[in-house]
């Protein structure tokens, strides 16, 4: 009765209600996803099949280093400000947002690039490959943008974000479906995916731009590296660090299948990958809360108990979920890795091996935006520091020891110093929520009156 009581939070009913508004598309993008992985899977030797998802797996890794993660800054500055009717911030945040994406996707687009010069052959990719895997960094620069994502999270437009979530996987079985029935080779399979990722990016920023001319915003999207820093107190403080926080986080799978690529050729990445690739299909429903979770408890007073009761309410039920995820891949893993034919069974094992993570990470991910919220991403930042590092080192030793079954285990070691990490801080956090700063407003100077007044009728 006390967990049924719980939805007679709004707030909370709000964050349920913008996941399964994301996860309704996001698993039926899943199920076609896995389509356009199967047929790839089948249509490539173990070889080839594994030499497409490192290409894919590098690329992601390079624009998962330099991503700057903005949507958490176009929230933190934008959401407070908008409910008390200021535009001005969120404006300034999304310019900002747009410059800094637009430089971390082309350094990251040119540094990956000189790597695989320098180093392609030593991360699992062959010398007649490289060419193609050069060629498809060029993705980059979209892949690292979070700016269209955060505006769309910022004026409450998930229902677009849903919609957005199925251009991708569509655009690539479509390709994969393709390449598989003419029989075509290995480029013609990794063209679809290039083409499937630039895509879903384009129409991302496309729905951006629509929203933002319907609020009469559209000048936000002009980018500048000057005003923000100048109205948004410790903008460049709070980039960095989430930046850093984002790199750790996100970059730890597409890196591990570098690193397995390295150590076990690529395939074994053929292997490790469907097995990841099948365990993020299945989190992707419980973890969308966290889409919802941040703007809503950036538009709460940390002061009071409100937004850290809801954080346990909604890690108690992404929990819930994860364990019941993780119990029907422990019955269900053969059957759906039988898909993919018997030279991928050992990935069945994997995915049970790899189950238990499910309910630490989900659990566990409120931590994250509570120690955003609190003005504490450095504390997040050397939580991961903590837990990556030692899964990275976990899983090199435990690979070169035990190979894949080795690389498996190895995947639980990771979320769970994370989270053990950062529970430390966030308890400090509830305890002396009182002393929590809350971002300040911008304070509208002459001239960031003419600026409002200049983009009010632009728009």
């Amino acid at each position: 009765m006390a967990v049924k009581n719980w939805f007679n939070d709004g707030i909370l009913r709000s964050i349920v209600r913008k996941a399964g508004q994301l996860a309704s598309t996001k698993l039926l993008g899943g199920i076609i996803g896995l389509l356009g992985l199967v047929c790839t899977g089948r249509g490539l030797s173990a070889d080839l099949f594994g030499t497409v998802m490192l290409i894919h797996a590098y690329a992601l890794g390079a624009s998962a280093l330099t991503k700057s993660q903005s949507w958490q800054m176009i929230i933190r500055y934008g959401a407070p400000a908008l409910t008390q009717g200021n535009t001005l911030p969120a404006r300034l945040a999304i310019r900002f947002a747009c410059a800094v994406d637009a430089v971390a996707g082309i350094i990251g687009m040119i540094g990956a690039i000189l790597a695989l010069f320098f180093f392609g052959t030593k991360f699992g990719v062959r010398q007649e490959h490289i060419p193609l895997a050069i060629a498809y960094c060029t993705l980059i620069p979209t892949m690292s943008c979070a700016t269209p994502a955060g505006v769309l999270r910022l004026l409450d437009r998930f229902d677009l974000l849903s919609i957005q979530q199925i251009a991708t996987p569509l655009m690539r079985s479509f390709g994969a479906v393709t390449a598989w029935t003419l029989g075509l080779g290995m480029p013609a399979y990794l063209l679809s995916w290039y083409i499937a990722d630039l895509a879903g990016d384009l129409v991302l920023w496309a729905m951006a731009f629509i929203v933002l001319d319907h609020h009469r915003m559209l000048d936000a999207m002009r980018p500048s590296l000057f005003d923000a820093p100048r109205r948004l107190p410790k903008v460049w403080s709070f980039i960095w660090t989430t930046n850093l926080n984002t790199t750790l986080a996100v970059g730890k799978e597409p890196i591990s299948n570098v690193i397995v690529g390295g150590m076990l050729g690529p395939a074994a990445v053929g292997v490790y990958k469907i097995a990841t690739s099948v365990i993020n299909s299945a989190t992707k429903p419980a973890t969308l809360m966290e889409k919802g979770f941040y703007p809503e408890i950036m538009r709460l007073d940390p002061h009071s108990t409100r937004p850290w009761k809801l954080a346990l309410k909604t890690g108690f039920l992404a929990g819930c979920i994860g364990l019941a995820v993780a119990l029907a891949i422990m019955l269900l893993g053969h059957p759906v890795v039988s898909l993919f034919g018997k030279k991928y069974r050992e990935s069945a094992s994997l995915l049970i091996m790899m189950a238990p993570a499910l309910v630490i990470t989900l659990s566990a991910f409120p931590m994250e935006s509570l120690l955003y919220m609190s003005g504490r991403p450095k504390a997040l930042f050397y939580s991961h520091i903590v837990g990556t590092g030692a899964y990275i080192a976990a899983l090199v030793y435990m690979t070169r020891h035990f190979g894949l079954y080795g690389a498996g285990a190895a995947f639980i070691v990771g979320p769970l110093l994370l989270s053990l990490c950062s529970l430390i801080p966030t308890l400090y956090c509830f305890f002396n929520r009182r002393s929590i700063i809350l971002p300040t407003p911008v304070q509208l100077a002459a001239d960031d009156a003419e600026m409002e007044e200049e983009a009010l009728a632009e728009s």
